[in-house]
């Protein structure tokens, strides 16, 4: 054996844990963070006879959770850069899983708001630091495949999580919907002490809290706005004040960060061609994807009268097919590069969402769930690609920011997506005369969102070819 063995054999060992050990792990505390969300929303119902409350008013379970998630994503990334992200991480993954024990624990609404607030609190650090945590300990020619492995287990958790709710609510207590986070988290911690690498803390100005408040009330008043659309549940000028407090609320921020070094968002990111075609292009897309699951859940269960767990069982084919994505997206990545992927599988990915429109109550159930799975490897590969392409030409001292910026966007954009698919919905039952919702009105709704995924092709076509290439490798071919 050659002297140089051994440093190779641990250079290897290295590049594996960073190719798949540590996005793993990574990504386990994210499927802990999406399980939630969906598990406690099938919950509800039952929730609320527990409780003795109605379920109108147990909603604000999930609407506290929100805005202590909006009010502490702005600052997530200045923590991790204080402190250091590795340290922030595993701090939120303890939090959330004991606040999660408390969610279980409650015996009255109060108690269950309370623990919510503290859990959206750990929620709102744990994603976009995690990301953080990635791009730092990871070369940016591995991190494609590094992310694609990373967001495996996050993709789970929509899909998996009204079955797993479902079964929970039926034959067990719901208070184990909430304790099931504290074994991942254990696991979590321990694997992320042995395995992660520490990523040094960072030189940062004073947090900005001046920033994070106006970052923080703008977003919560948007994401509210947009949840409310089409429910009925507040007024409609209640709701057209939460969009404008929002949005005044961002464009005070916007003044109040032009030309400051120490604002808690640093914008000029979004003047990187790659990063915008990201964030800003890919949010087209992303409201699509975040209407869908909703869309879907409507369609087979009100419209063709399946049971709740008939229809997640028929969705969670769509988390094979993005399974199937995680292992070839790296290679079609450096075969054809991040432009050309994202134009031709936009372009797939907008007929997907438009042939769900034509499922009929006569479509055999095996037809529904191919072209389901097809669709979950094609928007999996646009997912990928675009986590992928936002992070090509940041430099590391803007990485932290960036995150949070991204983190942001994405937190917004889903909720406009589910108030996008509330309103459309609405307005196909109200255009048909109908006084209840049928599957004559989800079907042209998925028309709508298919067709608005398309303007997101304006910022890719206008990529340069070599985009990205040192992201997949091409530009070290």
């Amino acid at each position: 054996m050659s002297p140089i063995d051994p440093p190779l054999e641990d250079e290897a060992r290295s590049a594996a844990a960073r190719g798949w050990l540590i996005p793993a792990i990574i990504g386990s505390a994210m499927l802990m963070q999406t399980m939630n969300a969906t598990v406690i929303a099938n919950a509800l119902p039952t929730m609320a006879v527990a409780l003795d409350e109605s379920p109108l008013r147990l909603n604000m379970a999930i609407t506290m959770y929100l805005l202590a998630s909006a009010v502490f994503l702005p600052i997530s990334g200045w923590v991790a850069d204080k402190f250091g992200a590795k340290k922030i991480f595993m701090l939120s993954m303890v939090l959330f899983a004991a606040s999660s024990a408390a969610c279980g624990f409650a015996n009255s609404l109060t108690d269950l708001v309370i623990a919510r607030i503290f859990q959206g609190m750990a929620g709102a650090m744990m994603g976009p630091v995690g990301r953080l945590v990635l791009l730092r300990t990871t070369p940016k020619e591995e991190l494609v495949g590094a992310m694609s492995v990373m967001t495996m287990p996050a993709l789970l958790g929509p899909v998996i999580g009204p079955i797993v709710g479902g079964a929970i609510v039926t034959f067990a207590d719901w208070r184990w919907i909430f304790f099931l986070s504290t074994p991942v988290a254990a696991v979590g911690v321990l694997l992320v002490m042995k395995f992660v690498p520490d990523v040094r803390e960072q030189e940062v100005a004073p947090v900005d809290l001046k920033g994070a408040l106006m970052t923080g009330l703008g977003l919560a008043g948007l994401i509210f706005g947009f949840e409310n659309l089409g429910k009925a549940v507040l007024p409609p000028l209640g709701v057209v004040g939460l969009f404008v407090g929002g949005a005044g609320m961002l464009y005070l921020y916007y003044r109040h960060a032009r030309g400051n070094p120490s604002a808690i968002l640093d914008l000029s990111v979004f003047r990187i061609q790659t990063f915008n075609a990201s964030v800003t292009g890919g949010a087209f897309m992303r409201v699509a994807m975040g209407a869908t699951p909703f869309m879907l859940a409507m369609l087979l269960q009100v419209g063709f009268g399946l049971s709740a767990l008939q229809a997640g069982l028929m969705t969670f084919i769509s988390a094979a097919g993005a399974l199937v994505m995680k292992t070839t997206a790296p290679p079609i990545l450096r075969r054809f590069g991040f432009r050309t992927v994202l134009i031709v599988n936009g372009l797939i990915v907008a007929v997907s969402f438009v042939s769900y429109g034509l499922f009929k109550p006569t479509t055999p159930h095996w037809l529904i769930m191919t072209i389901l799975a097809i669709g979950g490897f094609f928007r999996s590969l646009h997912f990928t690609s675009l986590n992928g392409l936002a992070y090509a030409d940041i430099e590391q001292d803007k990485m932290s920011r960036a995150s949070t910026t991204s983190s942001m966007m994405q937190q917004l954009v889903q909720s406009i997506g589910i108030g996008l698919a509330a309103l459309l919905m609405h307005f196909f039952m109200t255009l048909r005369g109908d006084t209840k919702l049928t599957a004559e009105a989800v079907s042209p709704a998925f028309v709508v969102v298919g067709l608005f995924t398309l303007i997101s092709l304006i910022f890719f076509v206008r990529l340069p070819p070599n985009a990205g290439d040192e992201m997949n490798g091409r530009g070290v071919r």
